[in-house]
């Protein structure tokens, strides 16, 4: 089986939904042969590149306060051992991280690209991270494994710039809207960062139906991934 999920490195509930979901995979019989590989999007294509603090962005972009929103993806973050930084945490646009993972898939695999997501997302959210900086991405991706210089030229470069916006397009014509989207066998789809309950029970549905002849992968049938 492979698990498409469609994140940002700055989306909060991509960052939680993703630890739910290697929970639920820790747990599911079948965890070792399930391939995860992270797919574009952005909740914000047109963040600045020039890093802003959180706080004040939010506010402008929403044209209030977003104390409250915050609090509550904290409260949730926490529950998975995640500690939110907001008062460190950077907003800058994402297309140079993106491009970057999109790399660490190419040539290194998913494993590393995972590796590589895991850093992003504890950079930005937790130590404040600019996730646009390239330096600060190189020292993530040689943490994880990955070459340097390789690295640093390909950042400095445009290399991977036109795979990357063919990328963004298929997420459009798959049908990505919001983020989390967690697409199973490339067939079945389930929005948002649920409980890992919820997802062990997705896992063990495609599972059972992956047996079975399914309907084309355009029509992306959705599972019903209300939390019991």
């Amino acid at each position: 089986m492979k698990v498409e999920i469609y994140s940002d490195v700055v989306c909060p509930w991509c960052y939680i939904g993703e630890r739910r979901f290697e929970r639920a995979l820790g747990t599911f019989p079948g965890g070792r042969d399930i391939e995860v590989v992270f797919r574009p999007f952005q909740l914000d294509p047109a963040a600045p590149a020039t890093g802003t603090p959180i706080a004040q962005y939010l506010a402008k972009r929403f044209g209030r306060p977003a104390d409250g929103m915050l609090a509550r993806v904290t409260e949730a973050a926490a529950s998975e051992g995640i500690a939110m930084d907001w008062d460190r945490a950077i907003a800058v646009n994402t297309r140079t991280a993106h491009r970057l993972l999109r790399l660490a898939e190419h040539e290194y695999g998913p494993a590393v690209q995972h590796a590589l997501m895991e850093k992003l997302f504890d950079a930005h959210f937790s130590q404040g991270g600019n996730v646009a900086d390239h330096a600060q991405l190189t020292a993530l991706a040689v943490s994880v494994g990955m070459d340097a210089e390789r690295v640093r030229t390909y950042l400095d470069s445009n290399e991977g710039a036109a795979e990357l916006a063919a990328e963004f397009d298929h997420a459009r014509q798959r049908g990505v809207q919001a983020v989390p989207t967690f697409v199973f066998d490339g067939q079945y789809v389930v929005q948002g960062g649920h409980p890992a309950s919820v997802f062990l029970r997705v896992l063990e549905e495609v599972w059972q139906r992956s047996g079975t002849e399914v309907s084309s992968a355009a029509t992306h049938p959705s599972i019903d991934a209300k939390t019991p």
